[in-house]
């Protein structure tokens, strides 16, 4: 049996389905928040539809930059012609909870949209999505204050990494060690965020490949002030790609860096509308 990891820590919370709330959840002590997943796709204008209307998220927009709202996370859209699909990258896809699992299935069995369901946990499954390379893992859960929300991100190291990375990313965001609420398979280690957002790592049988360019290309992370994250970063001798930098015509600020196994990460601060 594959054998699963998750890191736990107290950035992000469960929010509910009132406007108000439906942005991004309170920073951690550290100042951090999930941001957004930033995904390459062929058609923007088609996506926007997928993600809105078969997904459950909202379009809204900060200056030039449109999103799409889901509670706790915010998926940009970019065009891409040739983005390789995220299987094969070392963040290989990302996880929505459903409050009715049963209904997003009617939905997208509708539509005509490729789905599995869980052989060993039927409240488990994959919703696949179309022209992208990108799968969304899907659960099941009727207690949730509303329609849909944010669960996990899955990245797959090699075994001997794993520790220095649930390390790395409880030292950088803030996280520890914590059991995942929504497991499909036993075995999973993850960095838990009060448990409702965890970074969940399965061994993967090689070394692969960067995010960067790939369909899921990079994670974010938003902070309360990004020069301030600057400064913490260079005290645990980290540094950004670039310095980081103003979004013209937004509240948005912007910068990058990259972990040590690969996965490309956006930090911003003031991304939420």
């Amino acid at each position: 049996m594959q054998k699963r990891y998750w890191l736990a820590a107290g950035v992000f919370a469960l929010v509910s389905s009132t406007p108000a709330l439906a942005q991004l959840a309170p920073p951690n002590d550290m100042g951090v928040a999930l941001g957004h997943l930033h995904v390459s796709v062929k058609d923007v204008e088609a996506q926007k539809r997928f993600w809105t209307d078969m997904l459950g998220g909202t379009l809204v927009t900060n200056g030039p930059l449109t999103l799409v709202q889901f509670p706790g996370i915010f998926v940009m859209l970019r065009q891409a012609d040739a983005a390789e699909p995220a299987a094969g990258s070392v963040f290989d896809h990302f996880g929505f909870v459903y409050k009715d699992i049963a209904a997003a299935r009617a939905r997208w069995k509708a539509a005509g949209v490729k789905f599995d369901v869980g052989e060993v946990n039927p409240n488990q499954g994959y919703v696949f999505v179309p022209d992208s390379g990108i799968r969304v893992e899907v659960f099941g859960d009727p207690s949730l204050p509303g329609a849909v929300s944010m669960d996990h991100v899955h990245l797959y190291p090699i075994e001997a990494d794993i520790p220095a990375m649930q390390a790395w990313y409880a030292k950088v965001f803030g996280g520890f060690p914590g059991a995942r609420q929504r497991v499909a398979r036993p075995g999973v280690i993850e960095v838990d965020y009060i448990h409702r957002f965890n970074l969940s790592f399965s061994p993967g049988a090689r070394r692969l490949a960067p995010t960067r360019g790939r369909a899921i290309d990079h994670l974010g992370f938003d902070v309360r002030n990004i020069e301030e994250f600057e400064k913490k970063l260079a005290a645990q001798g980290l540094k950004f790609d670039a310095p980081p930098r103003q979004i013209p015509n937004a509240r948005t600020k912007v910068a990058f860096l990259t972990d040590p196994w690969g996965t490309y990460i956006e930090v911003t601060e003031g991304l939420a509308p």
